[in-house]
């Protein structure tokens, strides 16, 4: 009986070009086809000898070293999704010291390799936040002197898998985040860094103290500018203190929707371009939009309002913003996310207010319990004081606001804006007085506010608005909004706007509008205060302002 093992069988012999032609004559295949065909099945022959030519210099490696498999760079078929191992792997932040004996597979990035002898090494291994030491040392068992100048030779920001047990050692480890070691008995390279990097992890993640500190004994520490931070913006954001603020970032995003969601609140997405100005004034983005003007959305404004005249009765959105004013401060971008608010109210604008002081008091709150690493690590380099804030938000009007400077000696202009050292001073005023960072200034100028912003019903030359302050910098601008498209449409063009532009926005008032209000907040200006960071760069993760466009 003929064996019916693939093994065994008798195998045809392999095709060239012609003898594919002849094997192929009487199909219908052309001779084209066939000549395609012959040189898949070369290329597949050459494939299978590159494959035993490496494993030919494996086999010889392995007679040089006995532990040659136990070590070296992950080949490119490897790592291309070829099969599913079902090995067990384990995150750097879970190893504890109860994981004592344990075999653990691990992968992160070789942050320091410090070889101690030809026969030992220590590597700490990075993944995100967490950092682990893990021992290399020559034993009769899996470790070879060749794996120890293998691992030795690699560059810092290598990925690499480790295989080991973990054990306690019986000093506490310093510089890193997890108290136990990893005694490597396999190490792969899964891919390599190149070997001078741009920026050094360990200098970016300095603080000006530690670099201060170490002047003045004549030791010499390389500051990281931010320019330089920015142009390898890839590596910066792999410091502890960058890891942290960006997961601080989510978490604040996720507390604002958790939040507006159990109020009620609708999310909702709205066009970034758009045929005319979301705000006023010329700081617009303009672009051809298939041959017609148009230009990005300088906040989801009236779209959110429109939603109100929808019937959703309470919505918000996270989303991209694009403002582009000139503006080189430490607090202004190009482009931010903008978390926006908007809801029906049913007899005055402080209905709006309590959200804003009720929603900021919970994301302050579950930031300062459930963030306690991340906070930890960005006041490590970034040292800065708990923020002050009320159970109950401090409400003041405008003209106290006003008031407050003029007794401290600033003379302000109670029909104009307060500009930044005017809001810096009189935070400063408030924490004195009131002993919080937090307040609601509300009652503005009418001549400081968007057109859609309502006037006070007892003096024109006010609105029914209100801006937010965290530390003495404004990061919120809210109001009761216009719902009459009369009133609307005057309002427009005295700020210069043109009605032709939004005149769907002004024709969605004239089918039954609720009166309503809302405010905006822009999110790196949120996390920049909160951590009492000095430049808004820091909290954008790729950050779009007047001079930078990349990466």
């Amino acid at each position: 009986m003929a064996s019916t093992d693939p093994a065994t069988a008798p195998q045809p012999p392999p095709l060239t070009a012609d003898g594919v032609a002849d094997e192929l004559a009487g199909t219908t295949l052309s001779k084209k086809q066939a000549k395609k065909l012959a040189k898949k099945e070369a290329k597949e022959d050459r494939k299978q000898q590159s494959s035993a030519s490496t494993a030919a210099g494996r086999d010889n490696l392995a007679e040089a070293d006995p532990f040659a498999t136990n070590y070296g760079d992950v080949l490119v078929e490897e790592i291309q999704s070829k099969a599913i191992s079902g090995r067990e792997w384990t995150e750097i932040s879970a190893l504890e010291t109860r994981d004592s004996g344990q075999s653990v597979l691990i992968r992160g990035v070789a942050q320091t390799i410090r070889p101690v002898s030809k026969k030992m090494a220590f590597l700490v291994l990075r993944q995100y936040m967490s950092t682990v030491q893990c021992v290399l040392s020559v034993d009769k068992e899996s470790v070879s002197p060749q794996m120890v100048k293998f691992a030795t030779a690699l560059s810092k920001e290598s990925i690499v898998d480790i295989q080991g047990i973990v054990s306690v050692p019986k000093d506490p480890i310093k510089g890193t985040t997890q108290q136990v070691e990893v005694q490597i008995k396999k190490l792969y390279c899964v891919n390599r860094s190149v070997p001078n990097l741009p920026i050094n992890i360990e200098d970016a993640a300095r603080s000006e103290k530690e670099i201060e500190k170490a002047e003045q004994t004549g030791e010499q520490f390389v500051r990281v500018g931010q320019d330089t931070r920015l142009n390898y913006r890839v590596l910066d954001i792999r410091t502890p203190a960058n890891q942290a603020i960006f997961r601080i970032q989510c978490h604040v995003e996720d507390v604002f929707r958790r939040f507006l969601r159990s109020e009620g609140f609708v999310g909702i997405h709205t066009p970034k371009l758009i045929a005319g100005s979301s705000e006023g004034g010329a700081a617009v983005f303009k672009l051809d939009y298939k041959g017609q003007p148009a230009c990005l959305a300088q906040s989801p404004q009236l779209y959110k309002q429109m939603a109100i005249c929808g019937g959703f009765g309470r919505v918000f959105e996270v989303g991209s913003v694009f403002r582009a004013e000139d503006s080189y401060t430490h607090r202004h971008l190009c482009e931010f996310v903008g978390l926006d608010v908007e809801m029906e109210i049913k007899e005055h604008y402080f209905e709006v207010c309590d959200i804003v002081d009720h929603l900021f008091v919970a994301m302050f709150d579950d930031l300062n319990e459930n963030c306690k690493t991340e906070l930890d690590a960005i006041n490590k380099q970034y040292p800065f004081e708990p923020l002050k804030y009320l159970r109950k938000t401090l409400r003041l009007n405008f003209q106290e606001g006003i008031q407050m400077l003029k007794e401290a000696g600033v003379e302000v202009d109670p029909l104009g804006d307060l500009n930044t050292e005017a809001e810096r001073k009189l935070g400063r005023l408030v924490r004195e007085k009131y002993d919080t960072d937090f307040y609601i200034l509300y009652r503005y100028p009418l001549a400081v506010r968007p057109f859609y912003t309502m006037p006070c019903y007892d003096d024109p030359a006010y609105s029914n608005s209100f801006d937010v302050f965290i530390r003495g910098e404004e990061i919120i601008s809210g109001a009761q909004r216009v719902h009459l498209p009369e009133l609307l449409t005057t309002r427009a063009e005295a700020c210069g706007i043109e009605v032709k532009t939004i005149s769907s926005y002004i024709d969605s008032f004239r089918y039954g509008a609720p009166p309503h209000g809302g405010f905006g907040v822009g999110l790196e200006r949120v996390v920049m205060l909160f951590c009492a960071l000095n430049n808004i760069r820091k909290t954008a993760l790729f950050p779009r302002d007047p001079q930078r466009l990349v990466p």
